[in-house]
């Protein structure tokens, strides 16, 4: 074992002991927090290594909450839905498997236990991501403009997703369908989730975590710190909360600065530059924090995904969902109030302005 790798296992015993059985949600607003993204939101931490770290003594502290007996554990306090708008859609108390594919999950899981650990009202996550996608073209943000795309990309583009409208207006149909999804999750809560007692909800935080299609391409490459704080602000108006704190996830699973290969250092730190640049932004002061992820990643020992997606470690997921959760308990409220109104208003606007629904 490498010394980086004895140095991991050593931090990540304390990431998360052995939780407590969570005690009942308290009354009121639940605490509301959508995840965001493409493949790596989608969740690619190996169940399979999940296993092997718990029956391994070194590395089974860390992971022990997750396990009860024979099962893996549910959290009655920390729900959670999980959506394409097409073939995904998985609902009920947080476990594993709310990734794609089922035998996976991401970074939703230990961020719920982080955030329900510390939270005392009912939390609720909402899921929606897609792989292979841009924030350039598929999450592109309505302030960002309709963009320059080449026609015949656009009409192909468009024709291969069955689009039937003008191609030129296909961009962003994943930032729509995010507002969608959200809105339809919150509208339906007592359909979707028969705990909810109609107390009203929150709309607590945003987590982001995207990148490697706009890394890729140089055009995208160019526009993603505009594009991602164009994506804040407009998620912000058409979700009604003005103040909506956001997580950035750095697109990390090359590693550290230091361990990137020298031929593509230039590339990943450029781009991780204008992933961070958000956070630094005064008008986002005290309500988006930037969260490296490189510094999670273990190259030595097994792969689970080939080189791809964190090279689908479990600990490495586990890892950076600890590392969100905890990024995000500073910028939530003491107490959460009730938003319903606002939001519902937001939705009503929001159908109009897209179409959405039609």
């Amino acid at each position: 074992m490498s010394l980086r790798t004895t140095a991991f296992a050593a931090a990540a015993l304390a990431f998360a002991a052995t939780a407590p059985a969570a005690d009942a949600p308290a009354p009121g607003p639940w605490r509301v927090f959508i995840l965001s993204g493409q493949s790596n939101m989608e969740g690619k931490g190996s169940i399979k290594h999940l296993e092997q770290l718990l029956a391994d003594e070194k590395t089974a502290p860390s992971y022990r909450h997750l396990r009860d007996g024979d099962k893996w554990v549910e959290r009655p306090d920390v729900l959670i839905r999980y959506t394409n708008g097409d073939k995904i859609d998985k609902k009920g108390p947080l476990s594993v498997g709310f990734a794609n594919p089922p035998d996976r999950f991401g970074v939703e899981l230990q961020f719920g236990h982080v955030v329900g650990d510390r939270l005392k009202e009912r939390v609720l996550l909402i899921k929606v991501s897609w792989g292979g996608r841009s924030l350039r073209f598929d999450f592109r943000p309505p302030s960002s403009g309709p963009g320059d795309f080449d026609a015949d990309w656009l009409a192909k583009t468009a024709k291969r997703a069955g689009w039937e409208g003008d191609p030129a207006k296909f961009a962003g149909h994943n930032y729509r369908d995010l507002v969608r999804l959200t809105h339809e999750t919150m509208a339906n809560l007592k359909t979707l989730f028969p705990e909810y007692d109609g107390s009203g909800y929150e709309l607590s935080g945003f987590v982001w975590f995207q990148g490697w299609n706009d890394m890729l391409d140089a055009a995208h490459h160019k526009e993603y710190g505009p594009n991602l704080a164009n994506l804040l602000r407009d998620l912000r108006t058409d979700l009604g909360v003005p103040d909506l704190p956001m997580i950035v996830g750095e697109l990390g699973q090359s590693g550290t600065e230091q361990q990137i290969p020298e031929q593509y250092r230039a590339k990943h730190m450029s781009f991780r530059a204008q992933q961070e640049s958000v956070s630094k932004m005064p008008e986002f002061k005290d309500t988006v924090r930037y969260v490296p992820t490189g510094v999670c990643m273990v190259f030595d020992g097994p792969q689970f995904d080939g080189g791809y997606h964190y090279r689908g470690r479990a600990d490495v997921f586990f890892r950076m969902g600890d590392a969100f959760g905890k990024a995000m308990l500073p910028l939530l409220k003491p107490a959460p109030t009730d938003q319903s109104a606002q939001i519902k208003k937001a939705c009503d606007a929001a159908k109009q302005r897209y179409g959405l629904g039609k």
